[in-house]
């Protein structure tokens, strides 16, 4: 069981590391045809290998998240006030 609390940004990190998967997948699925000398798969089909991109930019503004936030309570910290809220 994890203990730790989940922290800004950690869904969307997770979400796009998903998203990022089967847009892999996707991409090796569509890619084969063409090497195997197959019939390859109609335009529709190499649509959802732009899944890697979206899921690499979800990830990136879950790093992005995590990191203003981490810095906000840091900047808090310092500060001497309370730390801020998580979320």
């Amino acid at each position: 069981m994890n203990t730790e609390t989940p922290r800004a940004g950690d869904a969307l990190v997770r979400t796009g590391g998903v998203v990022f998967l089967v847009g892999a997948v996707a991409t090796l699925v569509t890619v084969a045809p063409l090497f195997l000398g197959t019939e390859p798969f109609p335009a529709p089909a190499y649509f959802v290998c732009m899944l890697m991109g979206v899921g690499f930019a979800l990830a990136g503004a879950g790093v992005l998240r995590s990191a203003a936030a981490q810095r906000r309570a840091a900047r808090a910290f310092t500060a001497g006030g309370p730390p801020p809220a998580r979320g």
